[in-house]
């Protein structure tokens, strides 16, 4: 396969930030989905390569090698390995090169598809394929039950599982779905890192949800029952009279699913807020105005 350059790729400059190679790689991933280009070959080829190059790039260790040997660097670690014994043999004397089974160039030879040995057998080692990375962009509601979804990656759809109560930042990996071995090596893996918005009322805390609820200044005084609403669902509440600004309940096993222990939840915690009446009519203000009068005589 021909070198791909990266950064031309993601029409990004070699000193790009982790920011601009998002920003650069999700504005042509949406130009080039396959999705919105249907049937079109070109589209497809360059979104598969968009992909390639985002998994490389965005990665920290793997843009380092790539840097220092551009369309070997799945190599690097195994070329650094072989300078050091090189290095080491040198240093203890023995300038004529590596000893038998050691030989510096064997390394190159056999990563490159071997050499021919006097048998007439080829000596080669198997690499690992290369390691895919992705980002999978989910709001709250998506991961309050374990659900499947179909990813688009390098150009292939994989249905995966997405397990209730994972975490924003997470990264789960699956085995065997990265690029191809080489000379008859395993597949890389498939790692895929949760990015998780909340658009809903609720704040989350670990596995606990924590939320407002507005209540009439009437039922705060007096006592009685509201509804309100829980991730799932509503739920009624009774108050006590007299109910004071700011006060908590906590519903029990009402919060967001832990991750991987079927049927255990985090609590809801509600907090009320009540609310002062505006625009009140002449009769009303005369109410309250008695009521006064009562509550200091």
């Amino acid at each position: 396969m021909a070198f791909i350059d990266y950064y031309k790729i993601l029409e990004i400059d070699k000193k790009a930030t982790e920011a601009e190679i998002k920003k650069a790689y999700r504005k042509l991933a949406r130009k080039y989905h396959p999705d919105l280009n249907p049937n079109d070959k070109e589209a497809e080829k360059k979104f598969k390569e968009l992909n390639e190059a985002n998994e490389v790039l965005s990665h920290v260790e793997n843009r380092k090698k790539y840097d220092a040997y551009g369309e070997n660097w799945q190599h690097g670690e195994q070329y650094e390995k072989s300078t050091q014994q090189q290095q080491q043999y040198q240093g203890n004397g023995q300038q004529g090169g590596f000893n038998e089974g050691a030989d510096f160039s064997d390394f190159f030879e056999s990563m490159f598809g071997g050499r021919t040995q006097g048998n007439g057998g080829r000596r080669t080692t198997q690499f690992k394929g290369q390691d895919f990375n992705a980002e999978l962009q989910l709001d709250l509601k998506d991961v309050f039950a374990t659900h499947k979804r179909t990813l688009t990656i390098n150009g292939k759809n994989i249905r995966i599982t997405i397990p209730a109560g994972v975490e924003n930042g997470q990264q789960i990996k699956i085995s065997g779905l990265g690029g191809e071995g080489s000379s008859n090596g395993p597949k890389g893996d498939l790692y895929i890192t949760f990015s998780i918005e909340n658009h809903t009322n609720f704040k989350l805390e670990k596995h606990n949800l924590y939320t407002t609820v507005d209540v009439d200044l009437y039922t705060a005084i007096l006592g009685g029952e509201i509804t309100a609403d829980t991730f799932n669902g509503k739920v009624k509440l009774i108050l006590k009279p007299g109910t004071q600004n700011g006060s908590k309940v906590k519903l029990k096993g009402k919060g967001f699913p832990v991750y991987k222990k079927e049927g255990e939840f985090g609590d809801l915690y509600i907090t009320y807020q009540i609310k002062i009446p505006t625009n009140l009519s002449e009769k009303e203000k005369e109410l309250f105005t008695e009521l006064a009068k009562l509550k200091t005589s």
